[in-house]
């Protein structure tokens, strides 16, 4: 059983920052992939962000340059570093675990760029 617990939503203005936590526990390979995803109201959950166990990153264009993806492979957390953020920015952002052929889901947490 694997368990993802996000921190670190909330309410900013636009150009602001904030920073996501989601720290992965249970049954936790030495190789995976974590990452970010976030859904609108009336979209599709798209993909912010990924990191593997071996450090690669991979993220959508829309936020290269403002977002910064890592991870603390003793902890088993990844965080989501997010500065110059937009109101286009305001979503549900979710943890994500790949340990094929199994993905794992945490609860999501609200993230609002308004003024």
């Amino acid at each position: 059983q694997v368990q993802l617990v996000e921190s670190g939503g909330g309410l900013v203005q636009p150009g602001g920052s904030l920073r996501l936590s989601c720290a992965a526990s249970g049954s936790i390979l030495s190789i995976n992939r974590m990452g970010w995803y976030r859904q609108a109201p009336g979209k599709q959950r798209e993909l912010v962000a990924a990191i593997t166990s071996a450090g690669s990153t991979n993220a959508a264009d829309s936020v290269k340059g403002r977002f910064t993806i890592s991870r603390d492979n003793a902890k088993n957390t990844v965080y989501l570093q997010m500065n110059s953020l937009k109101p286009e920015d305001t979503a549900v952002y979710y943890c994500n675990l790949v340990q094929s052929p199994y993905v794992y889901w945490g609860q999501g947490t609200q993230v609002v760029v308004s003024s």
